[in-house]
């Protein structure tokens, strides 16, 4: 029996600004996620990726036009969305450090969503959450600029999960590391995708990382989705749009999986 769909898209369509300046970001793109899996989506730099993660994270600008539907197990998501939906999907960003606020330590950036979303026993949860991505207690109290950025990240992580969403949408969550850490954080997202049971999205123009990190994905050009594949397909380099052979050709090093992390199964 197939499984569900955690995430639903059809013609979603976003558009910034007015008139001469209008500029649609992302045209008809449709796509769906199961429930449980880890989907990519790949494309260069303005394909529209990001934005569509933010747009199933309501995090676009209240200026911005969206139209089509998005779905979340089968519930529409609107711009309006109720507090118990949105503890469902939480987003994970590109850059630690400016994800998290300077003067806040550990404790309150975990603390202060699992507050917002009216959880109890806090302090267990901070203790838990840190434990989770690899961190001791003795992060606590410390500041952003006390981390490593591969500390941070677990921080961001942590955050992210301790409201126990269902659905974790991941935009580049290794671009802004050192390549010597980027293993370490896929490693530990896969982990924790196992052990709760999560949906991911994950955005990323590193196909090395989809292709380890994802059964299916959505290649993305000038904000259309031109292709969707399983990702066996573009391990056996089967691409069936021109556009995704040529960025699987430009992306030089795509069979090689960044250090510590274990080449995929073929």
């Amino acid at each position: 029996m197939s499984r569900a769909s955690a995430i639903e898209i059809a013609g979603l369509d976003v558009t910034f600004g007015r008139g001469r300046r209008a500029f649609r970001a992302v045209r008809d793109a449709s796509f769906s996620v199961t429930a449980g899996s880890s989907f990519g989506l790949v494309g260069e730099s303005g394909s529209g990726k990001t934005t569509v993660l933010r747009a199933l994270a309501g995090l676009l600008p209240p200026a911005a036009r969206i139209r089509g539907e998005m779905r979340l197990h089968g519930e529409p998501l609107r711009p309006a969305r109720s507090r118990p939906l949105r503890r469902r999907l939480q987003m994970v960003f590109q850059d630690p450090y400016g994800s998290l606020h300077p003067r806040h330590t550990v404790d309150r950036i975990l603390g202060e969503p699992a507050r917002v979303h009216g959880l109890d026993s806090i302090d267990r949860r901070i203790v838990d959450a840190l434990a989770d991505v690899g961190l001791d207690a003795s992060f606590r109290f410390r500041f952003p600029h006390q981390l490593s950025g591969g500390q941070r990240q677990r921080i961001a992580i942590a955050r992210a999960l301790i409201i126990e969403p269902a659905i974790v949408l991941l935009d580049e969550p290794t671009s802004a590391l050192d390549v010597s850490v980027q293993a370490e954080i896929l490693n530990l997202l896969q982990r924790l995708r196992r052990e709760h049971a999560l949906t991911f999205v994950l955005v990323s123009h590193d196909l090395a990382v989809v292709s380890h990190m994802c059964e299916a994905l959505a290649v993305m050009r000038a904000g259309e989705v031109i292709e969707n594949a399983g990702v066996e397909t573009l391990r056996a380099d089967a691409l069936r749009h021109e556009y995704s052979r040529e960025l699987l050709q430009a992306a030089q090093g795509y069979r090689t999986t960044p250090a510590g992390m274990p080449p995929a199964e073929r």
